[in-house]
């Protein structure tokens, strides 16, 4: 452990000491059986916790240690909060899940970069502000999800088909991460216009299965994430969506491996598609 990023073992503690604090708040009405007082500490209690720890945070902590504790947190809180709708038998239980995949995959992006390729790693690591357009799709699928269930909450007890977004966003996260581990520093999380020294083109692996890998992985999981919800119209919504990002991201990207790696990069590409349907990158005709 001596070797890995501290930042890496910050972010793992805080975000389990806060999933902790809320399980604790959230679960003990359940085991202790419920009275006013257990009530008011299952609801009132993690947000109590929440700015108790916050306050300590900000007290104790400075700069990126304090940047990188307080989105730990808050994600920790988020999937323990998940956690605990996720045991509900009606409705809520899709939420449940669905806030579970969210602040695990925003997590996991952070504790990933910060063991694979700690010399990129920024509070941006956890992309919780990836870009505009990725929180109004995110708030347009709560609207989705939050009208059907008020208006159509049948909509929302299909758990079988829930279940199948859960293993979508399992498959795709786990596939995400394999491919960021796989490329270790050779992954970023924006596009290179410059080689670095140390850059080399990673085909072994999951890269010998598909080109782009993390992009399918996160193809697949953004998509499993409105499966969760039974959100029918979010679902073509970010499938359609995520694809054209996808399609022109991978084009950008690979004019420029391309120019970084010439043709060891069009060899692989001719032997290794790149893993997304009808997206095939950049294609140089007349090259042999």
């Amino acid at each position: 452990m001596e070797n890995v990023c501290p930042a890496a073992k910050q972010s793992l503690f805080y975000f389990a000491l806060s999933s902790l604090m809320f399980v604790v708040s959230f679960f003990s009405a359940s085991v202790l059986g419920y009275t006013s007082e257990l009530w008011a500490l299952t609801y009132w209690g993690p947000a109590l916790y929440f700015c108790l720890l916050n306050f300590i945070l900000r007290y104790f902590l400075k700069g990126f240690t304090y940047e990188v504790a307080t989105r730990a947190a808050l994600l920790g809180s988020v999937f323990a909060t998940g956690l605990y709708f996720a045991t509900f038998d009606n409705s809520f239980h899709i939420f449940g899940l669905y806030a579970m995949a969210i602040s695990l995959f925003h997590f996991s992006e952070f504790f990933t970069v910060a063991l694979t390729n700690p010399q990129t790693l920024t509070v941006d690591s956890f992309i919780l502000n990836h870009s505009t357009q990725y929180w109004i799709a995110a708030v347009t699928s709560w609207l989705e999800a939050g009208v059907e269930y008020y208006f159509f909450p049948s909509m929302k007890s299909y758990f079988w088909l829930s279940h199948i977004g859960v293993v979508m966003c399992i498959v795709g996260e786990v596939l995400r991460k394999v491919a960021m581990f796989t490329a270790k520093t050779n992954f970023n999380h924006h596009v290179q216009t410059i080689k670095k020294p140390d850059h080399r083109l990673v085909t072994n692996g999951v890269y010998s299965l598909c080109r782009h890998p993390s992009y399918v992985g996160w193809f697949y999981w953004s998509i499993g994430t409105q499966i969760i919800l039974l959100n029918p119209i979010c679902v073509v919504i970010y499938a359609l969506v995520s694809w054209m990002f996808f399609n022109e991201r991978i084009f950008a990207e690979e004019m420029f491996l391309i120019s970084f790696f010439g043709k060891q990069y069009l060899e692989y590409q001719k032997r290794v598609s790149t893993g997304l349907p009808f997206i095939k990158g950049v294609v140089m005709d007349g090259v042999s």
